[in-house]
């Protein structure tokens, strides 16, 4: 019988720690859409939001390496499954052919690598531009905090902020889409009529998320910060 570890480090294993690595992410993305998100709330919304995860302190480092593990063993994981595909087809196919049943194979799947690893080097950029970007101030309830909301608006006016920030959200929808079905059918959901509702609801769950995330610089940069949806 092998042990955990063998186990996990199989391809099967790393499939399915894969899959559990990004639930856990896209749990994460829809939490942080909503913090995002009150940035159209009361002009104080997003700050409070900010100031909040601030006053955790200490342990809001222990979170945050939390979440850089995730993220790195979820993509150490995703490329060491892409190298093991490589090693054992290494000239590829010029047709995608599945035995008995529809290749699920697509622009979504094939990219996955490259969307991957653009998106994980956009989150260190994302980290380093807002996390480390001008320290602006505000007062909150009678004490200072840092006006993050400022720095966002301000950076979303820039032509190649958003055009930057928006090409990685089209490449996660990609991602999502992909990464959402193939983490349900890893865990067992992979037989007919489930598979093919789980594929749809991945496709739906991709789009939506990220045209979230994607209206946030969007609507910013057309109105030039000062739309009907921003309160000050």
């Amino acid at each position: 019988m092998p042990s955990l570890k063998q186990a996990l480090s199989s391809q099967v294993g790393r499939k399915i720690m894969t899959g559990i690595t990004g639930i856990g992410l896209m749990l994460f993305l829809i939490g942080h859409l909503g913090g995002n998100l009150t940035i159209f709330g009361t002009a104080d919304a997003f700050n409070i939001y900010t100031k909040t995860l601030m006053d955790l302190g200490p342990l809001l480092y222990v979170i945050e390496a939390g979440l850089a593990f995730f993220f790195l063993y979820h993509t150490v994981l995703g490329v060491s499954i892409w190298l093991g595909r490589r090693k054992a087809r290494p000239q590829g196919y010029d047709t995608y052919k599945t035995k008995g049943g529809t290749s699920h194979q697509s622009l979504a799947s094939r990219s996955m690598i490259i969307s991957g690893s653009v998106m994980f080097i956009f989150l260190i950029l994302h980290i380093i531009h807002f996390k480390f970007g001008a320290d602006y101030t505000t007062m909150i309830d009678g004490e200072q905090a840092r006006d993050l909301r400022k720095l966002v608006i301000e950076e979303f006016q820039k032509t190649w902020v958003v055009i930057g920030y928006v090409f990685v959200l089209v490449l996660a929808i990609l991602h999502l889409s992909h990464g959402f079905w193939s983490a349900f059918t890893s865990l067992g959901m992979k037989h007919g009529e489930t598979s093919k509702k789980v594929q749809l609801a991945a496709y739906a769950f991709g789009i939506i998320l990220m045209l979230g995330f994607i209206f946030i610089p969007v609507y910013i940069y057309i109105t030039g910060g000062e739309g009907s949806l921003i309160s000050y």
